[in-house]
């Protein structure tokens, strides 16, 4: 709980492994960087030991971290851990190259963009507080009877601004950055018309759901449901009360689901439910609450109202098949035995 308090918790697990990846990169810039002052400036004996010294630690960290598998799990704690190593490293180096005056000491800069980008405002602003605290250290240990003075926090101020700029500027475009991709993922994932999963989406579940039941023996079960009505609704009503005929489909659905339950849009007047860690009786029982669930919410017209019926067929694993495709082809074949078999009916597969 005090995570999501500190930390952007919008962050999905993709996200955080592409930007461990970009922190990592950073890392390492900041070595190359370092190194190269060292080289091309050429400080006294003493700094560059310093130097070689934080170097050879921080790198020693970098590969603990990413290449080690120290951490194996990404998470905003790892990120956070990182940066705070990183302002170390740099205030190490800046304490040896001139302190505030230093040629380096803009690489505050990077760790904030860091902040900004993975772990949101609160996270960013505590990051900078440190570093006003490592600016302080830095450059006036000597003067600590004119901490509270006016000229001193000025100076400070005016020090620290522009990371409050880049901060503020970084956090803001992350936001937008992240809604767009957020709003294209479920544009991609979603039908326009139901809002419920397109196949492409369905799928990718499904097979991690199919891999998790053959891996520990697990049942699941697919629903394939056909609506009976739809064809004379659009022959006789026009499109749109189709596509209002759907959606109540789609509701009367999602009202018997679980959450851990799917339902995707399979075609015109067809969708499937996939049903984790249920078998065949269980399926059954859902199939027979959806059926009836749609056949008491007719379509509801300006001269009357219309019955809605649905076909429904189920198939389970691993009693109809031993893959995904298997079973879905034996949902699909059982749904049109209702279909033939009279409609508004559910039917369990059977050889």
């Amino acid at each position: 709980m005090q995570t999501r308090l500190i930390f952007d918790p919008d962050l999905s697990a993709e996200e955080l492994r592409g930007f461990a990846r970009t922190v990592a990169e950073i890392e390492w810039l900041l070595l190359v960087l370092v190194l190269l002052y060292q080289v091309v400036l050429a400080p006294d004996e003493e700094a560059a030991a310093a130097l070689a010294t934080a170097m050879f630690f921080f790198a020693a960290f970098v590969l603990s971290f990413h290449y080690a598998n120290f951490y194996r799990k990404e998470s905003p704690w790892k990120i956070a851990i990182e940066t705070w190593v990183m302002i170390a490293f740099i205030t190490w180096v800046l304490a040896y190259t001139g302190g505030v005056d230093s040629l380096l000491h803009d690489l505050y800069l990077l760790v904030i963009i860091v902040s900004a980008l993975t772990l949101g405002k609160l996270a960013t602003l505590l990051e900078i507080g440190i570093i006003t605290a490592s600016y302080v250290w830095l450059g006036y240990p000597q003067l600590r009877e004119e901490v509270l003075s006016l000229s001193f926090g000025t100076t400070l101020l005016a020090q620290i601004a522009p990371m409050l700029l880049v901060a503020y500027i970084t956090t803001m475009l992350s936001a937008d950055i992240r809604r767009a991709y957020g709003h294209m993922k479920v544009l991609s994932e979603t039908d326009d018309l139901t809002g419920v999963l397109n196949m492409r989406a369905f799928m990718a579940l499904a097979e991690h759901v199919a891999r998790q039941a053959e891996r520990y023996a697990r049942p699941f079960s697919v629903l394939m449901i056909d609506s009976d009505s739809l064809k004379s609704v659009n022959d006789t009503l026009g499109h749109e009360a189709g596509n209002r005929l759907l959606r109540i489909t789609v509701q009367c659905i999602q009202g018997q689901l679980r959450q851990t339950d799917q339902v995707a849009r399979y075609g015109g007047d067809e969708f499937v439910v996939l049903l984790p860690e249920t078998p065949c009786s269980g399926a059954v029982g859902v199939a027979e609450r959806i059926r009836k669930s749609v056949e008491s919410a007719p379509l509801a017209t300006r001269e009357r109202k219309i019955a809605v019926t649905v076909s429904i067929g189920v198939a389970c694993y691993p009693n109809n098949g031993t893959d995904l495709e298997t079973v879905l082809e034996k949902a699909d074949q059982a749904m049109y035995a209702s279909k033939t078999g009279g409609k508004n009916r559910t039917t369990l597969f059977s050889a």
